[in-house]
């Protein structure tokens, strides 16, 4: 089992994560280069600030999160390093991002926002007990997608 830790993610990390991962197929989608603002935004340490945590396993970076607080609820966006996808680290990997940040902001409720055609991404945060709230539309890597807006109440008390 893995044991996972967070940490800030550095600039080394966040142009490793930014360059070097590269998913296959569909999932290129979220290659970071695809995006030049939330490129940008992710290798500007000003603008990561507190809220960009690497995953580690011992001393292997094996994802981020991302935690955007907001009044009752935090938003939610994570990745996953490419070569460990699809091969049901998914549950253990999300669990645990979700136990550090109820900790951590102790919010009402997490909402995230994934593309519609990621379905794999869907059976996984339904099977952690997110809620599908609403579908638009975004301008994103040089087009216009489908995505679908989730939403875990957490039970938290403020």
């Amino acid at each position: 089992m893995m044991t996972y830790t967070y940490l800030p993610l550095t600039q080394r990390q966040a142009e490793q994560i930014a360059y070097d991962w590269q998913y296959e197929g569909d999932f290129a989608f979220y290659d970071m280069p695809n995006d030049q603002e939330d490129l940008a935004e992710f290798l500007d340490p000003d603008k990561r600030k507190e809220h960009y945590y690497a995953v580690m396993d011992g001393k292997q970076l094996i994802g981020f999160f991302v935690f955007e607080p907001g009044q009752d609820s935090l938003e939610l966006a994570l990745g996953m390093r490419p070569d460990l996808t699809g091969r049901g680290n998914g549950t253990a990997f999300l669990e645990s991002g979700l136990a550090f940040a109820i900790k951590q902001y102790q919010p009402q409720q997490i909402e995230l926002a994934v593309a519609t055609f990621n379905e794999r991404a869907i059976r996984l945060y339904t099977k952690s007990g997110f809620e599908p709230v609403e579908q638009f539309q975004q301008e994103t890597n040089g087009g216009s997608y489908e995505f679908v807006k989730m939403r875990l109440h957490t039970g938290g008390m403020k």
